[in-house]
């Protein structure tokens, strides 16, 4: 079973659309992105790369489980 490993922001933001969230604004390299049940918006900084550290914190904001992510990410 792999674990988190950083992934590509294009992709990250694929599956942010498949949870439902949508993008609500973008400042420099920083895209906003949002769902109505979320207490606070996610970040996503518009880089080669997402390191694991903020997938981590995004998918707490989403209140998504490492295993559930992986298993969208495996359906992508």
């Amino acid at each position: 079973m792999a674990g988190l490993r950083p992934i590509h922001y294009k992709t990250f933001e694929k599956f942010l659309e498949y949870v439902g969230c949508h993008p609500v604004r973008q400042h420099g390299d920083h895209r906003v992105w949002d769902r109505n049940d979320l207490i606070r918006p996610v970040i996503v900084r518009a880089k080669k790369d997402l390191p694991v550290f903020e997938i981590k914190s995004n998918l707490r904001t989403l209140g998504i489980s490492n295993q559930e992510y992986l298993d969208i990410l495996n359906q992508l």
